[in-house]
């Protein structure tokens, strides 16, 4: 157990306290003592306090704050991204009612493609707590990921999420409605959302749902539409979470390619 405590602390990062906190310390149970008696978890500090505080300007402490959360966002780190899937695929993957096994096995290979198996086996060991916990706060959780990591990183989450629930060949409409609801949690808008959607479930104008463009586009915007897309997925901008993601990264920058290259031979450019 005492190994199980300590991968938990290690990849903990921004995580630590608030409510994926809360829903790590329920699901891991006893190692919780363990870690929080060697300061690994903390809980943040509670308003109201009898401290006094000094009096700053509003526009001051307002940069300060923006500042914080970009440098926050830019330390996003490995771990800060296992536990988020974690969290968030286990939200998802008890909407419809039923946790298929197929679905358990994505969560499970999924990990133990990126990160090896026994740290995969530590995983599915907090995931498996996740999945009996009734009480987690969906847009708690997306607030304080939103807060937390940067840009790229979530739409890197929103992806993974696409994935497991195709994982078990079954979509489920209330599954696909609460990644919407979590997408605009993580301030992922409408026209991204829709692009990573069309990734999985090949709608007739998917193409052009992939590019983010209608189908009125002229072959000039399709060309521009694909150097944005392509820059905003790219897989460099996941290059700080480490190697173990680049593989999902390639994926997306892959399927903006091929609808790229859809695009023009069915318009002979």
């Amino acid at each position: 157990m005492s190994g199980f405590a300590s991968w938990i602390g290690g990849a903990l990062g921004w995580t630590l306290g608030g409510p994926i906190g809360a829903a790590i310390g329920f699901a891991i149970g006893a190692a919780v003592d363990k870690a929080t008696s060697k300061g690994l978890l903390l809980e943040p500090p509670k308003r109201g306090s009898q401290q006094r505080r000094k009096r700053v300007d509003p526009v001051y402490e307002k940069r300060r704050r923006r500042k914080t959360v970009r440098e926050k966002q830019a330390q996003t780190k490995s771990g800060d991204f296992e536990v988020s899937l974690l969290v968030l695929s286990a939200i998802v993957m008890k909407v419809d009612g039923e946790v298929s096994e197929s679905e358990k096995d994505f969560v499970r290979n999924y990990f133990t493609k990126m990160y090896g198996k026994q740290r995969a086996n530590h995983a599915f060991k907090l995931f498996n707590g996740l999945l009996k916990k009734e009480d987690i706060s969906t847009r708690q959780i997306c607030q304080q990921i939103q807060m937390y990591m940067d840009h790229s990183s979530r739409l890197q989450l929103l992806h993974y999420l696409f994935g497991v629930t195709k994982a078990d060949g079954h979509v489920d409409e209330s599954e696909v409605d609460l990644i919407e609801k979590i997408a605009g949690y993580l301030y992922i808008n409408d026209r991204d959302f829709q692009s990573i959607k069309a990734m999985f479930y090949n709608p007739v104008d998917s193409a052009y749902k992939i590019l983010e463009i209608d189908k009125s586009a002229t072959n000039n915007e399709i060309k521009k539409a694909y150097r944005k897309m392509a820059k905003k997925f790219h897989p460099d901008k996941l290059e700080h979470l480490g190697e173990e993601h680049m593989k999902g990264a390639n994926e997306k920058f892959q399927k903006v390619q091929k609808a790229y290259e859809q695009l023009q031979k069915e318009r002979g450019f």
